[in-house]
């Protein structure tokens, strides 16, 4: 009977499958039994995704969940919801949690789509902790990756934007970066399962969705084909560049750094002698870990050229914080 129930091992089936199974064995859990949890909205890539962690996790001696959240954004979303943890729970997923939260009006530069996606993220990470989950496992795409880089491209906000989404950050794991949607969809199918079509999928209100259904098939038609691919391929290695500056800053930080009245105080002459870079990143990274303040690239360079064209320039006044030149010492303190 159950051999009868057991999808046909389809190329698609076998890749998703793969994908996880990369995925459980890197997170090389201490003690069996442990939980890993699915991110699942009912549409496909999420829904393939929960799936293939059905299959893999039990021959890992691991337990495999789910988490539905409901924004209420729509008429029909608590039915939704309903829908996708009754086939999570006919996947055999357990627990199978459902949590409706208020997304916040938003007016800022993230418009609606931030708010969602905060409120998401806050209710998943709560379901994290109230289960003692090992990991989250979210349905993001190689086609998600790939418009997330366009995105931020087009939005000049800097190399961090173009790194896409990590693979893996803290129990946050996306084990479908290097799958295609068209994949996914196809996993479904050969499965037998039902998949949900979101409405905002197909919604030109979002910047998402324009890239998806207008930039990338433009410049698939006048750039020939593997444009998402190469995107992915992108961001993977511009991440590793970063994650080796970001070392290279950790690495330095220490020596060149000392406590100043009400901040800390940076060495001119060691920010002078690392290129453009690295001074920049040590710059973001004292402002950030010290007051929580994330600098703009005009708002870096400003501070960078108390160091590279100083002429006696009077203190900058940023967001939280104040910064001056004091003989051989970048100061930053609390404004």
């Amino acid at each position: 009977m159950e051999s009868e129930r057991r999808p046909r091992l389809t190329p698609a089936i076998a890749d998703v499958r793969r994908a996880v199974r990369a995925c459980i064995d890197e997170l090389a859990p201490s003690t069996s039994d442990a939980l890993l949890l699915v991110a699942l909205s009912g549409g496909a890539d999420s829904l393939a995704l929960a799936a293939a962690a059905a299959f893999e996790a039990p021959r890992s001696a691991l337990r495999a969940g789910a988490v539905i959240v409901d924004h209420g954004l729509q008429d029909d979303s608590a039915a939704v919801a309903a829908r996708a943890a009754a086939q999570a729970r006919e996947l055999g997923l357990d627990p199978v949690l459902v949590r409706r939260v208020q997304v916040a009006s938003s007016t800022d530069a993230g418009g609606p789509e931030a708010a969602a996606r905060d409120a998401r993220y806050a209710a998943l990470n709560d379901a994290v902790a109230e289960t003692g989950a090992a990991a989250l496992l979210v349905g993001h795409t190689l086609d998600d990756q790939a418009e997330t880089v366009l995105l931020g491209l087009a939005r000049g906000s800097g190399g961090a934007s173009l790194h896409g989404m990590a693979a893996a950050s803290g129990t946050l794991r996306r084990p479908l970066l290097g799958i295609r949607r068209s994949t996914t969809r196809q996993f479904c199918v050969d499965s037998g399962l039902d998949a949900w079509d979101d409405p905002h999928n197909d919604s030109d209100l979002y910047a998402r969705v324009r890239v998806r259904s207008r930039v990338l098939p433009v410049l698939e038609t006048e750039l020939g084909p593997g444009i998402a691919e190469a995107l992915a391929r992108t961001a993977e290695q511009l991440r590793e560049d970063g994650d080796a500056l970001d070392a290279m800053v950790e690495e330095t930080i220490e020596e060149i750094c000392e406590p100043a009245e009400a901040g800390i105080a940076v060495s001119v002459g060691a920010l002078a002698a690392n290129p453009a870079a690295l001074r920049q990143r040590i710059i973001r990274h004292v402002v950030d870990s010290e007051f929580g303040v994330s600098l703009s690239r005009a708002q870096t360079l400003a501070v960078a050229r108390l160091v590279t064209d100083w002429h006696g320039q009077k203190p900058l006044d940023l967001p939280g914080i104040r910064v001056k030149r004091d003989g051989g010492l970048i100061v930053f303190a609390a404004a």
